[in-house]
This record gives C-alpha cells, structure tokens and sequence, in this order.
C-alpha cells in the first residue's frame, strides 16, 4: 500500500531546468532528466485515493496511483507496463501534456498537486533507455486500415490497430511522420529522435508509413477505399486563426504562427538553411498567451530577437484557482509560466491591436493596441475598448498565435461526401464513424485544436471501434465517448 505520510513528509519538487544562458545556445530539452530519489520522493506524494479524481481530470484514465506507488518501491518495469496499458506515447504526453490530471488530483485541495507529469516522463524515459520492445500481433487478422494523419491520434491508432493484427498504413502529407509533434514543437520541449524511436518501435510492428502524400490529390478517395477496409481521418485542425479585419494586417512582418515555427524546425533538423521569417535583430510581437505563444516566444529568442512581447487579450489571471469561478477539480485558468517566460520578454494582458503600422512602402514598423475588456454572455464573446488606452509599440515581426479555427477544407472530404461543421470539423456518431461509411474521424480533426492527451485517448477509442467494424475478434480500450468533453463546472 502507498505511504500515508508521503504528503506530509515531501514536498512538492520539481527537477531544476537547464540554466537560461546555456539553454539559449542551443535547441535541446529545458528539461534534464530527474534524479531517481526526487522521483521516487514525489512519487511517494501520492495517497493513493479512494476515488483518484487524476482518473477524471485524465481522458486516457492512467493508473496513476498504481504506477506511482511502482515507482515509490523502485519497481520501474511493472510501472511501465502501467503506464503503457492506458498511454501508447507517454514519452509525449509527459513533456507536451498541460497535466489537467495534477489540477484535479486530491492533494491539491489546500495543497499543492502530485508531480503527476514529472513522475509519467521518468517512467517513459527508463522505458527508452531499456529499449522500445515491439509488440507485433501474432496472428494477421487479414483486414487493412488507412490512417490519414500522423498527429498523436493517428499515431495512437495505427499502433492499437496494428497490434490487433491489421494491416496499417499511415498517409502523412509532409517530409517526415509526426504531425504537429514533428515540425510544430520546437526541440527544445521535444526532442525528434523521442520521435523517431517510438516510429521504429511501431514499423518493427507492422505500421506503413508513407511520407509527402497529399491524400485527396495523389491518393483519391475511391483508391483508398479499394485499398483498404476501413479509414481513418486524423489529420489534425491546423487551419490558422487570422485576424484579416485589422488593418495593416497585409503589411510585411505579420504572420502567423506556425509559418513561423515550421521551418525554425526544420532548420534544426538539417533540412534547410534559413527560414524567410527569421526573428534575429528584430522587435517580436507575439499575439496570444497558450501553449503556441510560448513556443513562438522560445524561438524568437534562440534567433537572437532584440526584444520580444507577447499579448494577451484577456486579464492577467490569478496564480492559483479561486474556487469559484474554477472549482477543484475542473481546469482552473491561472496563470502559467512556462519556460520560455524565464528566458527574457514582456507579457501584457488586457490588451487588444487595432492596428498593423506600415512605413508607407508595405514594412511593418509599429502596432497600434488599446486596453481592453473582455466579457461572454451567453456564450458571446464581446471585447470592448477602454477609451484613451491606445498607444504603439514598435514592431518588425508579428507572431499570430490565436489559434486554430477547424481542420483545413481538403478535396478528400468532399471525395468522401464530407462537410466540415459549424466549428469547422468532422462529426462523428457514437461508433466514431463520419457520415460516409468506413470512414472514421479522431483527434483534432473531429475535436478541433485540444490537448495532446485528448488526442490519443480519441485515437484509441477510434481504433476500438474500427476493430469492431471490421468484426475482429475481442475488443480493444476506448477511453472515451465520442461525444465526451473535458471535466467542466
């Protein structure tokens, strides 16, 4: 049984980060590996609970109790086979995940949460030192799988299919597999080859990877459903929110985020030289305060920005939950740092651009922003500016970092009869199946732009319901409804 006294006796800790100036000379990790003891005494936090709400605040329902008090007792390989039982890719989801398991963990009513996340990364990473073991199935079941996409869910899916004996190819319209993990991450919150080992692990399964297809163009609808028995669509919500309305918004020097981010990747991986939207010298505006800011923010620094500023139109949120408005154990909106925050620039909240400043020959040189209020009635948004507040800043490269606003339109849908919704993704019935049928959606295309633990435990489910389409035998874990959301008020 766990230490009831564990809490009492440990505080939460967290490994240090790399030093700031040191991290800034290259593109590796923030964070080093933590030391055995630290994990094993943050492990040793956990109650083990009568009811772990971390089930609840977790769409894949990791055992997080079972493989903490594993590795409390220093039993790493039962704690991998713990983790793996729920998560195919807890090496991702342990360095990109927000932990909404930590803010609904018990411990954190009066206290502060277990190290869920911290403790989850370690056991994937004794994983990879012990060596990925292929689990291939040991019986084909004679039926094939086309997965379109090879983002977290796509990836999740193809292997559960996989090693239930199905034929798997996965379609990936850029250079290399990964999705968004691969060109939009940057290195230095994951590294590629955590990547590239998972995929040998996977190819060792059985999965085809077939790279720079355009399906829908190269490959029609009708090719694949003479191919294969059963298709998946998991090729993301990467359809950039843009903001046309504001003027200046042509100007050059403003661009969206991941026109950014992509080759700022792919130029650390050796595959190009330069990048056309290059942040060294420059003032960096960076609008948006998530998870894609952050990253721009990190980038812009590595490239040598002489200053950068992120925006945010929303309040400065308070640092811990209030109870009210954010009850335990839903996820609270409070202030989150990240690493990238310690490296240097400025965050301005409550603010809005009014507009792009050109120089009069097309160049971007300023923003003009304002104060701003921002309530929601009735689920209307509706920003107000505050008379008076208005001001420049000066700017030679704007960063959109709003969001996503759906999957993007594709001949492949309408090859398949499909329509985007209102929030421009697929539906999908309770059998995760689109309106054209044998054609399933997971992931982001189906949720719109969400976490990367939601998108495995939608890639998992689909692939239980696509090996119940085909009429294999058994069944395999579905985590979740397609019709289920996170845990809210």
């Amino acid at each position: 049984m766990p230490d009831p006294n564990g809490f009492l006796r440990y505080e939460r800790q967290l490994p240090e980060r790399r030093p700031v100036p040191l991290r800034l000379m290259d593109w590796r990790e923030v964070y080093p590996p933590a030391g055995e003891e630290l994990i094993r005494d943050q492990a040793t936090r956990c109650m083990d609970c009568g009811v772990p709400f971390c089930h609840d605040g977790c769409p894949l329902g990791n055992r997080i109790p079972d493989w903490n008090d594993l590795v409390r007792t220093g039993n790493w390989e039962s704690a991998i086979e713990s983790l793996h039982a729920t998560n195919n890719f807890p090496e991702f989801t342990g360095r990109l995940c927000p932990a909404p398991c930590e803010a609904a963990c018990v411990l954190g009513i009066g206290d502060d949460p277990v190290t869920i996340k911290q403790v989850e990364v370690e056991i994937a990473n004794h994983a990879f030192e012990r060596g990925l073991v292929p689990q291939p199935a040991p019986v084909a079941s004679g039926k094939s799988v086309a997965v379109i996409g090879s983002g977290p869910a796509g990836l999740a899916a193809a292997q559960q299919l996989a090693r239930a004996g199905h034929a798997v190819t996965v379609y990936e319209r850029d250079d290399r597999i990964g999705g968004l993990l691969r060109y939009g991450i940057p290195d230095f919150k994951i590294e590629k080859h955590v990547i590239d080992e998972r995929l040998a692990q996977m190819s060792a399964e059985g999965v085809e990877f077939q790279t720079g297809v355009n399906v829908g163009v190269d490959i029609t609808a009708d090719d694949l459903r003479e191919r294969f028995d059963a298709v998946l669509l998991a090729a993301g919500a990467l359809a950039g929110r843009d903001t046309p309305e504001t003027p200046g918004r042509h100007l050059k020097g403003v661009h969206l985020a991941m026109d950014h981010l992509v080759p700022a990747n792919r130029i650390v991986a050796g595959l190009q030289d330069s990048t056309p939207i290059d942040a060294k010298g420059k003032h960096v505006i960076i609008i948006g305060g998530g998870d894609t800011g952050a990253d721009c923010l990190g980038v812009a620094h590595r490239q040598g920005a002489a200053s950068v500023t992120q925006l945010d139109q929303y309040p400065l949120p308070p640092e811990a939950r209030t109870g009210i408005k954010d009850p335990w154990p839903t996820w609270p909106m409070i202030l989150r740092n990240y690493a990238a925050h310690e490296e240097g620039g400025d965050r301005v909240f409550g603010v809005a651009v009014q507009e792009f400043v050109g120089d009069g020959e097309g160049n971007l040189v300023a923003i003009r922003l304002a104060d701003v209020t921002v309530q929601r009635v009735d689920g209307v948004r509706t920003v107000t500016v505050v008379p008076g507040s208005e001001r420049e800043l000066r700017a030679d490269l704007v960063l959109l970092a709003i969001g996503f606003e759906g999957t993007e339109d594709q001949p492949l849908l309408s090859q398949f009869g499909l329509t985007r919704n209102r929030r421009n993704v697929l539906d999908a019935d309770s059998d995760w199946q689109t309106s054209s049928e044998g054609v399933f959606v997971a992931g982001d295309m189906h949720k719109g732009a969400s976490l990367i633990v939601w998108a495995i435990a939608e890639g998992r489910s689909a692939a239980a319901a696509i090996h119940d389409y085909l009429g294999a035998a058994g069944e395999l874990p579905a985590p979740v409804r397609s019709d289920q959301q996170p845990l809210a008020v």
